[in-house]
Formats: structure tokens, sequence, C-alpha cells
């Protein structure tokens, strides 16, 4: 610095920050060897606050306004350099402006997948983002704790340690929640203003004060996701049939002409036979020979009809199923009788034993009576 800018640095003084940035969160205001003229005019501006300090130590604290820089408004700084009532010489000190504005959109985020057991799912990772706002709330703290004798200070600086807050304090929020993974996202507001509280004491700490944490997405790994995307998928197709004949009518019927009809009508009967086989259980393919040699044996005669097999009541239990020999032994053994009541495959309701013409025959004598 030249003569005459130390000459007009004593007796014309003004202290100002205009802050053109969105990240700076304080600026020191240099002047040559720190030396302030008594009575320099000092404006702060709202969202900003000054801190004089004198020889390492934090000295006065100046909210918003236009301040003429004197005794009277330095009480502290007064103290520490002893001045009287009379003094009116060039003094030294650092001042450091303070941007107390929200910082909004401050991004975070979990840097590795965390591990959750759910409900539904069991074992699963997620990962989250979001994003965050806070501003200074004790600018003496903050340089204390956080920003030390930097110059200028930029939220760069503290980000990746307030990242690591959030992520810490939701991790231990999500796990303890026991929220399933599928009704997470209609709880993202509640679980943002949770970790917000959870987190705000540590912010304090630093001076800071956390306004709120915002939660955008929690998704889960990719081969995850696409085993979700064909379980919907399955569930939006609906009847299998009804989309087989949609989807071959639509692709048949883009050829246009004047045999749209036919190509329908085909399309129709080629679903019909894709959703027959799709229905069908299936069975081992089978080479050529095979196929002929099963057409030579297939005049072989049907199988033979499967016995009614009975369900029977017996002392208010059911029991069976029997076979008609069975049912013939329980009947010599008195176990039950016409009024007992019978279920076989195809009746609606239990029926009694003689209203079924099958078992009325069981019930009669197989020997003639003795004579009389």
């Amino acid at each position: 610095m030249g003569f005459w800018d130390r000459f007009t640095s004593e007796f014309i003084d003004v202290i100002e920050w205009l802050d053109d940035s969105n990240d700076t969160m304080i600026y020191r205001f240099e002047r040559h060897k720190n030396e302030i003229k008594y009575g320099a005019k000092l404006t702060v501006r709202e969202s900003q606050v000054a801190v004089f300090i004198n020889e390492g130590q934090i000295a006065d604290v100046l909210t918003p306004g236009l301040y003429e820089l004197e005794t009277q408004n330095l009480p502290i700084l007064s103290t520490l350099q002893h001045w009287d009532h009379l003094f009116e010489s060039p003094f030294k000190a650092e001042v450091y402006f303070i941007n107390t504005k929200r910082f909004v959109d401050q991004k975070w985020g979990t840097k590795n997948p965390i591990m959750l057991r759910d409900q539904e799912f069991g074992m699963v990772r997620i990962r989250a983002f979001g994003s965050y706002s806070f501003r200074i709330q004790d600018a003496a703290m903050f340089i204390k704790e956080i920003a030390g004798t930097d110059g200028h200070f930029t939220t760069d600086e503290v980000s990746d340690q307030l990242r690591n807050l959030i992520t810490s304090r939701f991790a231990s929020v999500v796990g303890k929640s026991g929220l399933p993974v599928l009704d997470m996202a209609g709880n993202y507001d509640q679980l943002g203003e949770f970790v917000t509280q959870r987190i705000s004491s540590v912010f304090d700490e630093y001076g800071l004060k956390l306004l709120r944490v915002l939660i955008e997405n929690i998704s889960l790994p990719q081969k995850v996701e696409e085993a979700l995307d064909k379980r919907t998928s399955m569930g939006m197709v609906g009847n299998l049939d009804d989309y087989l004949k949609y989807q071959a009518s639509e692709s048949l019927g883009k050829s246009g002409g004047s045999n749209s009809a036919m190509d329908m009508g085909m399309g129709l009967a080629m679903a019909q036979k894709m959703a027959d086989s799709l229905n069908q259980p299936t069975q081992t393919r089978q080479s050529p020979q095979a196929a002929t040699q099963n057409r030579s044996t297939s005049a072989a005669p049907p199988p033979l009809p499967q016995e009614t097999r009975w369900h029977i009541s017996i002392n208010q239990q059911a029991a069976g199923p029997y076979d008609r020999k069975q049912v013939k032994a329980l009947i010599r053994e008195q176990k039950i009788d016409q009024n007992s009541l019978v279920w076989t495959e195809g009746m609606a309701n239990w029926q009694a034993a003689n209203s079924i013409d099958e078992l009325v025959a069981l019930f009669k004598p197989s020997s003639p009576p003795p004579l009389p």
C-alpha cells in the first residue's frame, strides 16, 4: 500500500460486504495491517452479522444496522484495547462478516447400501438421497468450532461433515422404524421430520441450526427392482387368455387392407391355441418315432372308473374315505346305520345313508332270515 492509500484509509473508512455468491458463509474484511479508523462507518446488512476479533479473541458481535465505530457500540473491544472516552486514534481489529441466510438445496446421500430387515422381503439393502437446509445460528461458536481463521469459508468445507451426520442418523431412524420398504414412499415427510429432530442437537454444537431434511428417494438394488417390475407387470396383465387374444389381434390387425377381419379371426384362433397350450399340464416332448408309436397304441381301452369312496360321520367325527367293501364292514360291526351322515366328492352337503341309492342296498341282509 502506498502513502496516499495509507493516508486515505486513516481518514475515510467504510466497512461493508456485498455477497454475490450462494455458498460463502464467512468473509474476512481485509485492511492494511487490520487498521480501522476510529469512527469509521460499518454497514451490516440483513442476513449478516459482523464479528470483531482482537488479537485472536472474539470481541463484539454486531447485528444488522449502520454503525459508527466508537467506544459506545464496541464495549468489549474498548475494554480489551483499554480505550478511554477521549480515544480517537485508529485501532487494529479483524472484522468477519457472517452470512446468516438460509443455505438450501444441500445434498446428502448414502455412500453404501443400508442393510434392513423387511417384513415382506426379509433382508434387503436400500439407498437413499435427498437435500437439507441450514443456517448459522451462533456466529461466535461457529468461528470457534468450525471456521477458525479461514478468511473465506464456504459450504463445501463443511458439507461432508454435515452429510455424514445426516446419513448416520437416517440409517438409525429407518432401521428402528420397522416400516416395510414398499411403505416408505408414503412416509418420506415423517422420516424427514424425525431425522431433523434427531440431528438438531448435533448441529447446535457447531453453532448451526438444521432447518429441514428432505428425503427425495429410497431405492432398492437394481435386480430387486427388476423383480418387482415383473411382479407388477404380471398383476397388470390379469387374465392371461384375454391378454394373449388381445396381443395377437393387435399384431395381426395392423396389417390392414381388405383382409383385416380375416387376420383378426386368425389372430384370435392363434391366441386361443396358445392359451390352451399354456393351460394344459406340462408334458415331456417326444421324438417323432415315439409319437408314431404312441399313435399306434392309441386304441388301448381307457382306464377303469374309480370306485366311489365315502366320508362317514362316526361318533360325531368325520372318518374315511371308505370304499364299498369297508362301508359294508362298518355296517356289520354296527358302527353305522341308515341314519349315519355320509359325503363323497360332488355332493353339496352331508346326507343320511338311507337317502343314497348306492348305500341303501348295503343295509339289506345278504342272507335269508331263519325259517319261522
